[in-house]
């Protein structure tokens, strides 16, 4: 059914699924789920896979639509990343994961909360999940469908 949908219809589709996510994230964030620094990177290539699709819509040139394939994959690439981060299968950036600076050579002052500060989100926790899985991990799994519907799209005739 879905290889019968037009290129517009298939670039729609990304682009939908790219704003769905995006909104999600923020809905999360809204209802007290803080993002760590590494779902923030992962917002970044669906904002810019929203624009691409938007320009797609309104000047339909076939060149937009490998980036919005490149955009998808690179927001599925960064998810499979956090994912491999808070699953321990590797190494996460020091300045967002339990592994980053050791807090002995921190001065008295810098341990205590200041005023207004927001909590600080580990990119190595898992904050919430459903079966299973994590945000990331479902960042990771949707983008990389949303990069196969924008390869459709380009490749599928006018």
């Amino acid at each position: 059914m879905i290889d019968k949908l037009s290129r517009l219809n298939l670039a729609l589709l990304a682009t939908s699924g790219s704003l769905a996510l995006l909104l999600g994230a923020f809905l999360f964030q809204a209802i007290g789920f803080a993002p760590c620094a590494m779902c923030l990177w992962q917002r970044w290539p669906h904002a810019a896979a929203i624009l691409i699709g938007a320009l797609f819509v309104m000047w339909r040139k076939h060149w937009l639509l490998p980036l919005g394939a490149i955009a998808a994959a690179i927001t599925s690439g960064l998810g499979l990343y956090h994912t491999g981060v808070e699953r321990d299968w590797w190494e996460g950036p020091t300045s967002c994961t339990s592994s980053g600076s050791n807090l002995g050579s921190l001065a008295g002052d810098a341990l205590l909360p200041s005023a207004g500060a927001e909590a600080i989100v580990m990119c190595d926790d898992v904050v919430w999940q459903l079966f299973g899985l994590s945000m990331a991990s479902y960042n990771f799994l949707f983008s990389a469908g949303f990069a196969v519907l924008w390869i459709m799209a380009w490749r599928k005739s006018a």
